[in-house]
């Protein structure tokens, strides 16, 4: 029912009533250790998941081997998150639960009657997306930052757009993705070149892609059956792009090579994307006292109102708000807001702009941020295609760099970590 991946959840083994462990340490991570709990919760999820879409799995030893390495490499993350100050509060994990509830139709204080009519613990769900919450701003932290996008890149993405059929199309796509290590000789090369050929002649056989990922995949999404869901093919990273332009619904691309990687890609699904987006908005400028402690909220309302009496007689906005306003953003303009569109002002500002003719100016209202009165200047209907076609290309070349960054950042992260497995 949910659309979430649930990444591993590190825990402390049980103790009994004696005080003695009755869990296993399965692998020893630098400062901390894999229970064999975790690993046998996460072979019983894998196992009851498989089952309910029909994938085969590959053999049990292969299988335990594959959990095992992602727990620890969720581990060698969580312990480099915790060093560098990755915390999530529980406000903001209410908010990723409310959105994910959102998504899904129903309130946030129905979630864990739904997940347990699943057969999902609400305390589970709340630590295991706690986690991947945490590797996420790791992620971003550790490997997004250091990926920039240049005018010249946003540039030729945008005349790829004009006449480009995959970038104008949504694809279900799912993928196998091969790990290459940064130290790997011409010999070790081949061989997963191999790997990757072994692959594509087995799908021509008839073997089941899903099953493969599971299987092969080194990919964080491998345990879905490398899927990736619906993906725009504006948003797609250019390596991807160039994989299904000449590709339909059901076909599978031949492996890619990349520095750290050969990539195979399914197309599950694909549709036309091409819409143009208009949107409303609105020209205002306002005038912004904010009550402290030497004005009170009364002073501050008394003077907007001697402002509109000045603005009767003929004073000029622009100039009143250079010397009256509080607003650091647009007090040096006059007032001057520029044009915006939905959802970017407080709903009480939304509120007075929305009964607020053109040419009139507002009765002194207040918000969270003080006291205000504002003119509303001009309205419009603004095609904003061009804005989101750059948006969508900004999205697309830091993901074409994001996935590659993020596959050798974790490669050196596991090659750097003590890692003593015990099993």
């Amino acid at each position: 029912m949910f659309a979430l991946t649930l990444a591993p959840f590190v825990t402390v083994a049980e103790l009994s009533k004696t005080g003695q462990y009755i869990d296993g340490i399965v692998a020893v991570v630098d400062d901390g250790v894999v229970l064999k709990s975790q690993l046998d919760d996460q072979i019983a999820d894998i196992i009851q998941r498989a089952q309910e879409q029909d994938m085969d799995l590959p053999p049990a030893n292969e299988l335990r081997e594959q959990l095992l390495e992602r727990l620890i490499l969720t581990e060698i993350q969580l312990q480099r998150a915790e060093r560098m100050g990755v915390f999530i509060s529980d406000q903001m994990l209410n908010q990723a639960i409310g959105q994910i509830a959102a998504q899904n139709g129903v309130a946030f204080e129905d979630m864990p009657a739904l997940l347990e009519a699943d057969g999902v613990s609400y305390a589970k769900f709340r630590r295991e997306l706690r986690v991947e919450i945490t590797l996420e701003q790791l992620r971003g932290a550790d490997v997004g930052r250091r990926i920039a996008v240049s005018p010249r890149e946003i540039e030729l993405c945008l005349a790829d757009l004009e006449d480009n059929v995959a970038l104008n199309s949504d694809y279900n796509l799912s993928n196998i993705t091969i790990a290459i290590s940064e130290s790997a000789s011409a010999a070790e090369i081949d061989e997963v070149r191999a790997e990757a050929d072994l692959i594509i002649s087995r799908i021509n056989d008839g073997a089941d892609f899903a099953a493969l990922a599971i299987r092969y995949s080194d990919a964080q999404n491998a345990l879905d059956g490398g899927a990736l869901g619906w993906l725009k093919g504006s948003q797609l990273p250019t390596l991807y792009t160039n994989l299904v332009a000449d590709l339909q619904a059901g076909d599978v691309s031949d492996p890619i090579r990349t520095p750290s990687s050969f990539h195979i890609i399914k197309i599950n699904d694909m549709r036309s994307a091409i819409q143009v987006s208009q949107i409303d908005q609105v020209n205002v400028r306002h005038i912004l006292i904010t009550p402290n402690e030497i004005i009170d909220d009364q002073t501050a309302k008394q003077r907007l109102d001697d402002a509109l009496i000045k603005l009767g007689d003929g004073e000029d906005f622009a100039e009143l708000a250079k010397m009256l306003s509080d607003d650091p953003g647009s007090s040096n303009t006059g007032g001057d807001m520029g044009w915006t569109g939905p959802g970017v002002f407080v709903p009480e500002f939304d509120t007075v702009v929305a009964n607020t003719e053109v040419g009139e100016i507002s009765e002194p209202f207040q918000s969270r941020y003080g006291w205000h009165i504002v003119e509303v200047l001009d309205r419009r209907v603004y095609d904003n295609t061009d804005d989101l076609q750059e948006n969508d290309c900004v999205t697309r070349v830091r993901n074409g760099k994001m996935e590659e960054e993020t596959m050798l950042w974790m490669q050196r992260l596991r090659d750097e970590a003590y890692v003593d497995i015990r099993i």
